[in-house]
């Protein structure tokens, strides 16, 4: 009998394999937002994984809207070209759907690669005007942001549509917008970031204005029938942040313009905040968000045990579990995870000699390899 995990789902018009997704990790390692080698290589391994669904990083709409300088983007037709090379060949030998995070990291910008010591950009360094709602910044020493007019906030919008047609000209399965984690959206979501006392601020209905109006417009340039999602904030882990409540409130907007899911994450806002670390430990908001919005929703957050995993899609606290970390370690962790749970899944030919039941000794039985189980 297949697990819970392991069984199909359909995304709008976009058929997986089963509900394991790769989660959007930050490889820091682009050139002026150009995918190179290393994104072939990484972005290659993970096709081949058996995932469902692979999240390309997170990708820059603008080239001020990245982290560090080594982000991936999809502001120019050199970073369209560049990411395009790596998406043909995933896609030509790969078995998993390929989908793109769609990004500006508002006032978290002009950051130095975590491998330089995570800071903030000096002058000397390359460092650019970050953007934010607010002129808040975002930690002790931080650059202050620069606060966005209506007109700045039209031409962002904007930006987010033309990386979507280029994401959909490359041949990308699915796109999402990125309104969690600290980065620009999330900022005017949160009342810990905004504190403007015009249409953007004050309530949460106008703290949402802007997000609402970036997925419109990355609505109005994605196809019909081709999923799109949103990674939102379940929760700022803060007196006076954002809620689950006000999760559920923003995933029922996105539904109604046209979201097919939403990504329940959290945190992000600040540098520190008491968060209560433990596999599996958002899944219950995503779960708060599923069962009150009525939308399909993706569980995050240290599930890196199969078991956890297909518990989670089967009391139906989500719809699809993203791992990162777990795939960094283990990028064969779709094979051990079958095992575990006794499914069996389609090997790609190259692979199919590693199956346990193909792999013997020259004058032995067939050897089961360790399975990997706990967290």
């Amino acid at each position: 009998m297949t697990s819970a995990l392991f069984t199909p789902l359909q995304l709008g018009n976009l058929s997986l394999s089963n509900h394991i997704v790769v989660s959007p990790m930050c490889q820091h390692s682009a050139e002026d937002g150009c995918a190179n080698d290393w994104h072939m290589l990484h972005l290659g391994t993970l096709a081949v994984s058996n995932a469902g669904l692979v999240m390309i990083e997170s990708t820059a709409v603008e080239r001020d809207g990245r982290i560090s300088k080594g982000c991936v983007g999809l502001w120019s037709d050199a970073n369209e070209a560049a990411l395009k090379r790596v998406i043909d060949s995933c896609q030509r030998t790969g078995n998993s759907r390929l989908g793109i995070q769609l990004s500006h990291s508002g006032r978290k910008g002009s950051w130095q690669r975590p491998w330089e010591g995570g800071r903030a950009l000096g002058p000397a360094d390359g460092a650019w005007t970050t953007l934010a709602p607010s002129a808040v910044p975002f930690e002790d020493g931080a650059p202050l942001p620069h606060a966005l007019d209506p007109n700045e906030m039209e031409r962002i919008a904007a930006s987010f549509a033309k990386a979507a047609r280029r994401a959909d000209r490359i041949g990308i399965d699915l796109a999402e917008m990125h309104a969690a984690h600290g980065y620009l959206l999330h900022n005017f979501l949160s009342p810990l970031s905004n504190h403007r006392t015009d249409e953007h601020g004050g309530s949460l209905e106008n703290r949402m204005r802007f997000p609402l109006q970036v997925f419109e417009a990355l609505r109005a340039a994605w196809p019909a029938g081709k999923p799109l999602g949103a990674r939102i904030t379940g929760t700022d882990w803060l007196d006076g942040g954002l809620t689950v409540q006000d999760a559920v409130r923003f995933a029922e907007e996105l539904k109604a313009r046209g979201c097919d899911y939403v990504c329940v994450t959290s945190g992000g806002i600040v540098q520190k905040a008491p968060i209560p670390y433990a596999p599996g430990y958002m899944a219950p908001m995503a779960e708060q968000v599923r069962n009150e919005a009525k939308i399909l929703t993706r569980a995050v957050g240290y599930i890196a045990d199969p078991v956890l995993a297909n518990d989670i899609i089967a009391r139906g606290q989500a719809d699809m579990v993203a791992i990162g970390r777990g795939f960094l370690d283990d990028p064969r962790w779709v094979w051990h995870a079958a095992r575990a749970l006794g499914d069996t899944i389609t090997y790609l030919p190259q692979y199919e000699k590693t199956r346990p039941a193909v792999w013997r000794r020259p004058d032995g039985p067939a050897v089961e390899p360790v399975r990997r189980t706990g967290t």
